[in-house]
Parts: structure tokens; sequence; C-alpha cells
């Protein structure tokens, strides 16, 4: 029996449809066998329990629908199940719950959506409204569909209306676009849900941290300069050379080719590159210097040419590491801690030479100038101690060279007048200046020798000096500024900065210095700057509970300045100091002190700016390659700010802003005007309560700036386990201007100019301020590790809030290569190149634009790199030198041109690629493979005679001829597919007229389907089922067609053949007629009074003849109808198709009979 149902449930009147309770569904009976008939089934009812009847469904529906309006929680569930197959008990029951749980377990979780919900309804229109619903949409929605659209597209949109126009000009629609296209630092969570897409892409959109490509961007021209510069990148197209008037006249070819590999003529792995590429407009052919430390020699060459320069090849210098010199000795200080030896360092400069330091005790500089060919030892420490003028006594017998810097340009010699040059730190501290010469300086009064020591400091006494930095793009400007202009690091972590150049002392003209004097000059020039350290980086004292050191490991003391005023009595003091300090051990400071590290790199942006003329970074990476130690960088922020008088800045009302504020904010996509406040609510009452009795009584002076650095941790993202091998900056063109110096931010007007490197500004865009510029001012660098990872950061990522915290700052992108260390990298405003220990050289996209590599600039896998790779195993020299990993990477710092220069042992191998790449189409026309005649020139790919040119050609020959071939092989092929001319197997002029006479047969088909229209009926059926002549009787009878049914007819008729003909469509007899010989004519073809052989083409049988059986039957059937055609000349058997042919063909009837 049917158990009760509850009181909720009305009971029934009548007895429910059979067809009612069984109705299958297409899941089967499983999805409704758990289902239980009512709340009572789980208690004590059987499974033969006759259903409930329709009455009761509907009663229980529509108790369980009150229920749910109740709840609200399992609305969701509800519309799931099927109201009118499966009963529905209260939300109370136990069965209702087993619903559920057999619906979330078959149902995959889904993610509740925050925000209102959306419904699409249509909406009734008449049919005279001629309005768009597209124009009803808000901006925001247009805009979010904008920017899924290319950039064609988007010029397309932009002419369809005013209102489109101002959408597609605007910056809101390409940022949107740049958004969806670059993730930029959304690449590390590709995978996770966003809850609101188009809100999250506002946010990156305008998170986004970018160096800009051009002078004058806006989101539109970096967008449109951007993809074209990757893609143009992608297909990489050589730059077309220029041919000489000469070379021309001499025949020679001019083919330009992407990549030149060449070798170096050095002995070890070149690991420094440096070229002059031109600036501006000025760009010329670059020309690179290479130098390997290791032995300490460097070379020139030109890329173009593929070809090494005398410069450097006949200078016999050679130097010994300090591994060989000392063999058994640990280096960087550790071990015992007795001695310091780092590897030989060395700096090149493709305008200046190349200076190299010895990294053992008692290690010289080394300096050859670009216009000597040999070169000289500069002048090291004499051991002179002058207490009195504050110079102590330095050892040269255990002083390292440990840091090296020479000019990259004449900026620093040049503001310097021509002190400043060259730049060596000791591992005693020491840092020693040399001069360039007198090529560097306007002063007349002071000239210096090439190479002429200069100024000295001790910035850290004892503990080696191991990077040092200086501002390549100094200006006089930057020196009004107070910028700084030289950054040293040293082994503790310590960072000292110099904001200002030295002056020499005045010496009477006609003095001949000897080199104690010029020693002592130099001691003095340093004596008139101060050489400043970053207070957060200062060194820190291990715990020295029971006092047991004699100092404190916190201090130490360094040179002082002129602008002390100290007297004699404190400069002897500070003097015998330092001697103390240099006098001791690297154990001695690692046992004071934490953080012995000389393995550490540093990076400094000197472009970095806060509008109160400070703002450079420095970031400095603890590698962790020794023991016991973790991969750490850290950066310092130089932040300079007014100092405060005692009252809150917040409270002081805004002088400007006040008064012309919106009363409601405007829509950041446009379309409302902003309600100005009236200009009276400004008072000067209310300015002058606000401000402090202290600032009104005081002197007008501004108050002092106060300066302060701040620290930043840059994270590593999800990497564990850390060793940083290789960094690199961004030094593109525009990374490294500050704000008084970018003309996006100082530019006035409205440019008019058209080229890629002057934008035209649209008027509604407008940069009041870094943060409102594409890219946000930002700079990036980068870390390679030894898993084969890059680490990008932003360099002006915001800094922390105050002095006393640190933030942490996320990186940009996280790249995974298959390198299985970095060895190398080389970073500019476009894209990233990373160079590994295996030879393999890749271009990335430092927006992820795309995950994998652009380009492949060096394959480990070529037969070039597996040779050079079982040279460098095999050869005894090779030993413990990788000459198959890439060593060093140079790249133009415009980043609208796409070349540069890897090192690769001791090969180079260069690459420049078209910047307009992307704007060329393939073409499939074949290039000559002879040259014109009358011309000398031999073509672009036979320029000489010789047997390897000669085996060259004829093998391109062979190619391409090959290449043919196959492409007339799969033209046939696709002929073959369509029309079925593979039964034929005959020339091209049999093939189409078997298509023609498919034609017809596809026609008469059509004409057959179409009988019952007296309009296009043209030929019926007899009762055998033979096709009847359209001239004999039929009982429908045909009206006469003109010229251009006739016309319309064949053309349908062609069209239909050209279609795919239905599977069922029955096979009609043809009849063939005989092909007029050529040189003779014939009379017209008349109907045969037997029927043709029948014949099946194409696919109108499903059991098709073989190809002999069906070349017979042809030839019988073309017999056939020649011998017809000469016993009767009447007209053909389709006159509707070939109405003109037969009037054509009739002057054959004299000669036919």
């Amino acid at each position: 029996m049917q158990p009760e149902p509850s009181a909720v449930l009305p009971k029934p009147t009548e007895s429910s449809n059979d067809d009612d309770t069984t109705i299958p569904t297409q899941h089967g009976r499983e999805h409704n066998a758990a289902v239980p008939a009512t709340p009572a089934d789980d208690v004590g009812a059987g499974s033969g329990t006759p259903a409930l009847s329709a009455e009761e469904q509907i009663a229980a529906d529509a108790a369980l629908a009150a229920s749910l309006q109740d709840g609200g929680g399992r609305a969701e569930t509800a519309r799931r199940l099927s109201p009118d197959r499966t009963p529905s008990p209260p939300s109370n029951s136990i069965g209702y719950n087993r619903i559920t749980e057999y619906e979330n377990a078959s149902t995959p979780p889904v993610r509740k959506k925050e925000g209102p919900g959306f419904e699409v309804l249509k909406k009734a229109r008449s049919p005279s409204d001629t309005r768009s619903p597209v124009l009803e949409l808000p901006n925001e929605v247009l805009i979010h569909a904008l920017a899924h659209l290319t950039p064609s597209d988007l010029t397309s949109v932009s002419l369809v209306s005013k209102r489109f126009h101002d959408l597609v000009i605007g910056p809101q629609a390409w940022r949107s676009a740049f958004a969806h296209y670059f993730p930029g630092s959304e690449s590390l969570n590709l995978w996770a849900d966003d809850d609101d897409h188009e809100k999250q892409a506002v946010v990156r959109s305008e998170r986004r941290a970018f160096t800009r490509l051009t002078a004058l961007a806006s989101w539109r021209s970096e967008y449109i300069v951007r993809t074209r510069l990757l893609r143009s990148l992608v297909r990489g197209k050589p730059v077309q050379a220029i041919a000489s008037p000469s070379s021309a006249r001499a025949g020679h070819a001019h083919t330009a080719v992407p990549i030149v590999m060449y070798n170096s003529q050095l002995f070890t792995t070149i690991n420094h590159l440096h070229a002059t590429f031109g600036n501006g407009l000025n760009k010329r052919p670059p020309r690179f210097i290479h130098g390997a430390d290791d032995q300490g020699t460097a070379t020139s060459s030109d890329p173009t040419a593929a070809k090494v320069d005398h410069w450097g090849l006949s200078d016999p210098q050679l130097f010994l590491q300090f591994s060989e010199r000392f063999p058994g000795d640990a280096q960087y200080g550790l071990g015992p801690g007795e001695v310091v030896g780092v590897p030989n360092v060395m700096d090149v400069s493709q305008a200046y030479g190349m200076v190299h330091g010895e990294g053992s005790p008692g290690g010289m500089v080394y300096y050859r100038s670009t216009e000597e060919m040999r070169g000289r030892f500069l002048l090291f420490s004499s051991a002179m101690s002058t207490p009195d003028l504050g110079i102590p006594r330095i050892s040269s017998t255990t002083e390292a060279m440990t840091a090296i810097w020479m000019a990259k340009s004449a900026a620093i010699p040049s503001v310097s007048d021509g002190l400043v040059g060259m730049l060596s730190g000791s591992s005693l501290g020491v840092l020693t200046a040399y001069s360039l010469g007198t090529s560097t300086t306007s002063n007349r009064d002071q000239r210096f020798a090439r190479g002429e020591m200069t100024a000295r400091w001790v910035l850290s006494p004892g503990v080696p000096l191991i990077a040092i930095a200086v501002d390549n793009e100094y200006s006089i400007k930057r020196y009004a500024q107070n910028r700084t202009w030289a950054v040293v690091l040293d082994a503790l972590g310590e960072v000292f900065y110099l904001t200002k150049f030295p002056k020499r002392p005045p010496i009477e003209r006609g003095t001949k210095l000897d080199d104690e004097g010029i020693e002592r000059y130099a001691w003095l020039t340093g004596r008139s700057v101060y050489w400043n350290v970053v207070e957060p980086s200062r060194r820190t004292a291990k715990p020295d509970p029971y006092a047991e050191s004699s100092v404190d490991g916190s201090y130490s003391p360094r040179t002082s300045w002129n602008g002390m005023c100290l007297s004699k009595e404190q400069i002897q003091a500070e003097t015998r100091e330092i001697e103390a300090f240099a006098a001791r051990k690297p154990r001695d400071f690692q046992k004071l002190c934490h953080g012995w590290d000389m393995r550490r790199r540093m990076v400094v942006d000197f472009a970095g700016d806060d509008n109160n003329n400070a703002g450079e970074n420095v970031v400095v990476f603890d590698c962790g390659l020794e023991e016991d130690s973790t991969a750490a960088v850290k950066r310092y922020s130089r932040c300079r700010f007014q100092e405060r008088s005692g009252y809150d800045a917040a409270s002081t009302p805004p002088l400007t802003t006040g008064s012309t504020q919106s009363s409601t904010p405007p829509s950041m996509f446009g379309g409302g005007s902003p309600v100005t406040a009236p200009l009276q609510s400004f008072s000067f009452d209310g300015l002058e309560e606000s401000l402090s009795q202290e600032d009104l009584a005081g002197s007008l002076t501004p108050r002092p700036m106060v300066e302060e650095w701040r620290t930043s941790h840059m994270s590593f993202g999800d990497l564990k386990g850390v060793e940083i091998l290789a960094t690199s900056i961004d030094f593109s063109t525009f990374a490294t201007q500050t704000i008084s110096e970018d003309p996006l931010l100082s530019f006035t007007g409205r440019s008019t100019a058209s080229s890629p490197s002057l934008t035209p500004l649209s008027p509604t865009e407008s940069f009041a301020s870094p943060a409102d510029m594409p890219g946000q001012r930002a700079r990036l660098f980068a870390a390679g590790t030894a898993t084969g990872s890059v680490v990008i950061w932003n360099m002006r990522a915001p800094v922390a809030r105050s002095g006393d915290t640190a933030n942490t700052v996320e990186p940009v992108r996280i790249i995974y290569t298959d390198s299985p260390q970095i060895s190398c990298l080389g970073l500019s405003a476009l894209y990233l190149v990373h160079g590994g220990n295996d030879g393999l050289v890749q271009a990335w996209d430092l927006l992820a634009s795309n995950m994998q590599p652009v380009r492949t600039l060096n394959s480990r896998f070529s037969s070039r790199a597996r040779r050079r790779l079982v040279q460098a195993q095999a050869s005894p020299q090779g030993v413990g030198i990788n000459l198959f990993a890439a060593g060093a990477i140079c790249l133009d710092p415009d980043p609208t041109v796409l070349r540069g220069m890897v090192s690769l042992g001791t090969h180079l191998r260069y690459w420049s690629y078209s910047s307009s790449a992307a704007d060329q189409y393939k073409s499939n026309k074949r290039r000559l493979r002879r040259s014109e005649r009358g011309s000398n020139n031999g073509g672009e790919r036979f320029s000489g005679a010789t047997r390897s040119n000669l085996k060259d050609y004829i093998a391109n020959e062979r190619f391409e001829l090959d290449r043919e071939k196959q492409e007339k092989k799969k033209q046939s092929q696709r002929f073959a597919g369509r029309f079925g001319t593979q039964l034929l197997d005959g020339s091209e002029e049999e093939m189409l007229a078997y298509a023609a006479l498919l034609s017809q047969e596809s026609l008469e088909q059509e004409t057959l389907r179409r009988s019952s229209d007296p309009s296009t009926a043209v030929s019926s059926t007899s009762a055998t089922g033979k096709v009847t002549p359209t001239n004999s009787t039929s009982p429908v009878q045909s009206t006469p067609k003109t010229d251009d049914e006739l016309d319309a007819d064949m053309a349908e008729a062609i069209r239909q053949s050209l279609a795919s003909s239905p599977g069922s469509a029955p096979a009609f007899e043809i009849p063939m007629k005989q092909a007029k010989p050529k040189g003779k004519k014939s009379g017209s073809a008349r109907q045969s009074p037997k029927s043709s052989p029948p014949l099946a083409a194409g696919s109108s049988k499903a059991d098709e003849v073989g190809d002999l059986d069906f070349a017979i039957q042809l030839s019988l059937a073309e017999e056939q109808s020649r011998q017809d055609a000469e016993a009767a000349g009447q007209q053909g058997e389709y006159p509707a198709l070939e109405g003109k042919v037969g009037e054509a063909g009739g002057k054959g009837k004299g000669r036919a009979g």
C-alpha cells in the first residue's frame, strides 16, 4: 500500500496515469533509481510501492518550492531537478538530502560569483525602429568589447560613429587591449579564478610596469609598436644592407643575413662585451669590443664585415689567475682567512679601450687605450705614510684588485674635468681614480696623462670593495640636482655613494711630479669630497656577550673630507686607525661581523626619481653560492622630503585641487563633465589658520630637505633554494632618463610627427605624473639562477612607507628556460635574452604575451655547437673552462632596433633583424635562378666562381626544383580529389573535357529533379528510363530559351558540378560525341539511334569499373559517336547546352556528307 502522505500534502482525488510514473531519461535509470517516491520510503516502504498520482506530485512540487523560498540556499539544487519526472519532497526530508548528495557528487563544485546576476531578455521592437541596440550600451561595456580587437579592427571601428571614434582614440580602450595581450605579472597567476574578470582587467592595466619604447608614447602607440616589433622578431627577416656604389659597379652581391658568427681570435671564454650603436637619428653600424678576463686580453671587431681588427692581437701581455699563483689557497677570503684572492677582474669600453685588474696579492691595474696597440701598468701603492695630511700606509704586497670600472661614454670624464675615467677597488678597501687623458677634458690649465692616478679614498679599511657602479648618463643638470653618480659595495654588504666630484689642489704650471708626488696629490684630491654610507646597509656586529673583541664590529673608519674642519691631531688619529684596520686579516672581520660574502652582485638605477631630486635605487644580490647562505635581493631607495615642523600635513587643505575638485568623481571612461566648486570657496583666512605660527613667524627660508634610505625585499615567488649566477638591468634609452629629462613629461605642446620615436599624442591623453604614463616609468632588472630560471622585478616599484620598515616586491615575471644554468643575461625594454651554460640563447617577451620563447638565437643542438663542445672537452686549455657556454650579451639601447651580440666561448654571434618585418608579407613568387641578361652581377646567391659556391648554388637550384615538383603534385592531387580526374590519367585537356562531361551529367540530374516546373523543364525520361532528347515529343512542352538563359544554365551546371553530388543520385547513360579532329572540319553530331554504353562518372555509381575497362568503353563510345555523326549530320543531342556550339559547328555539314 502507498503510505500516508505528510500533512503538508493534500489527499489525491484521482489515480495517476501509468505513463507519468516511468519516464526514462537519456542518462538511463541510474539517475532515478536512488530517488525515493515519498519521504516515508526510507521508513518502511517496499520496492513495490505504487507511484504518486499527478495531483500528489504537483502538490509535492509546490511544497518543495515553498520550502526553497523559505530557505533560500538550495535554489541552485532545485533548479537542476526535473519537477515533472522526479517527485520532490519537502526540504526537511531525508530523501531530499540524498538527492542533494547525489547531485553534489556527480556535479563538480562551481565557484559562486559575487555580484548581481544578469539575464538576456529579448526586447520587442517595431519594424520601423532603426535604432542600434549597441548604442544603448554604456562606455564600460563597449570598451571591454573593443579591448579584444586587433589594432586594424580598432581602426575600422573608429570610423563607425563619433562616439566609437572617441572611444577608440581614448586611452581606455588601448589600455584594456594592452592588458589583454600582455598579461605581465598576471602570468604568475594564470590558473587563478577571477571573480570579476572585467574589474580585474582594469586593475591589471593600471598595474602594468614596463619601460616604454618610444619618446612620446601613448597606450595606442605602445600597443601597436610593441606587437609589431615582437612579430618582426618572430619572423627574423634581416635588415637590407645598403650597397656602396663601388661594390655595385664591381658586381658584388650584398646578401643580407640576419645572423653572423665569427671567431674573436681570443684564447679563453669571452665574458665582457660593449658596443657603440649610435644615438637617435645618428644610427651607424655598430662596433664591438670583447674581452676575456681569464688572461686579460681583448679585441675589437666589425660585425657587418665579420672581421676582427688588429687592435689587441699584438699585445703579448697575459695574466695568471689567483688559483695559479697561489695553488691550494681558498678564494674570496675564505678558508683560513689569511689572504684575499679573487679571479681577475676586467672592464671594456669600445670608446676608450680595456682595463684589467689582477685579483692576487700584489696585483696591479693594466690599461690599454684604443689608440695604442700595447698597454701599460698603472701606478700602484708605494707604502708612503703622511698622517698629518691624512695619507695612510697601504701595502701593495698584500693588496689585490677586486673591482674595476671604465667609462663607457664621455659623460663622467667631461663633467669631472678629466679626473675620473677609471676606478679600481682593492682588497684593502681603497678606491682609486685614474684619468683617460687630456682628450676627455676641456680645461687647459689641468691636464692629465693617460692612466694617471688622480684621486684615492679609503672607504672600508681591510674589507674588499667588490663592485663599482657609475652613471654613464650623468650630466651637468644631474650634478646641479645633487644626484648620485658613483656607488661602491664592499664584502660586508655596505653601500657607499658619492654626489660630488673631487677637485684637485692647484699645482704650479710647469711642475713635474714624480710617482710619489702624483700619489700624494691623489690623496689630497680625494679629501675634497666625502663618501656617504647607506645606513640600512651598515655592517652588523656579531653578538659578543663576554666583550672579548677589542673593537666594535659595527664600526669602521673611512677617509674624511676637508669640510669636516678636523684638526691636525684628529686627522692623525683617523689615519692611524685606518692603518690598523687595513692590517687586519679577513678572518678578523668574519669573526666580528655578519655577512662576509665577496660574491655579491650589485645593479644601480641612477635615473630613479621621486620628484625631489632623489629616488636612486641600489639593488644588492646575495647570490647564495657559499655554504650555509641563502639567496636574497635587497633594494635601497634614496628618498628626500621636507622636514615637518610638528603639525600634521594631512590637515592642511589643498591650494589648487580643493577649488576645482568635482562634486561627483567622473567616470574613468568619460561621459561625464566635472562639476567644479565656486572659486569663492577658497579663503586666505582658512589658509592662515591651517598653518602653524612657527611657519608664519619664522623666516621665509624653506624648510631643509631630509634624506633617508628605505629598504625593500625582492621576492622569488615560488622558487626555493635559489642560487644567482647572472644579473642584468635594462639600459634602454628611456630607462636611463630622469623625470626632468623625460620628453613625455616635459613635453608642453602637441606633436605632429608620425615616426615611431615621435608618436603624436591624442588631445585627451596628457600625463601629469609618472603613474599615468604607459608603463609608469618602470625599469626592469633580472637575475638568472642555477636551475635555469630567470626572475624579473621592477626596480622602481613602490618603496616602504618609512625607513624603519621594509616592504616586499613581487616579481614581474618568472621565466623557466630549457638551460640547466643561466650564465648571462641581456635586457632591453622589449625583450630579454638569456644565455645558458649549454649554449642555448633565446629571446623572451618581458610582458608574457607568449609563455614560450619568442625566438631562439642559438640552438644547443646545432652542428657547430656540438663541434665546439667536443673541442673544448678535448683540449688541455679547456679544462675547467666551458667554451660552449654563453659568456656575455650586449643589446642595442634603442629597443626598436632588433640587434645585439652574444659570445659563445671564443666565438661571437651577432644578429640584426628588420624592425619592419611584420609589415612584409610572404610571397609565393619564385626567385630568379639566373641573373639578368647583360649584367655583370652573378645574383644574390652566386657571387663567386669558387668550388664551394658552385656546390651551394647547385644545391639551392635542386631544392627549388624539387619544391616546384611538390607544389605541382599537390595541385594535381587537389584536382583529382575534386573532379575524379585520377581515372583518366591523361593530359590537362582530357581532364578538362572530362570535367565538362561531369558538368553535363550534373545539369541533367538537376533538370530531371525540377521537371515538374514547366519553365525550367528541358527534357523528359521515357518509360524505359532512357534519356529522351529535347526535340522529341513530350507531355510537357518546353519553351525555347534565349542565349542569356542558356548561359545561366551553363553557369548553374558548372556550379552543380563543383558541388558535392548526393550519394543516392541515380546514374544516367551518357551518350558520347566525337571530338573535332585538328585541321579538319567535321559535321555536327546527331542523335545515335542506338543507346550509348552506360558510363559511370565520379560518384554516380557505387561500384566503379576499373581503369582499363573504363578506357575501353570510352574508346568504343567515341568510335560509335563518330560513326553516327558521319551517318547523319543532325544537331547535337543537347541543344540547351550546345546551341551556340551547334551553330558554330554547322559549317562542317557539307564536308561530313
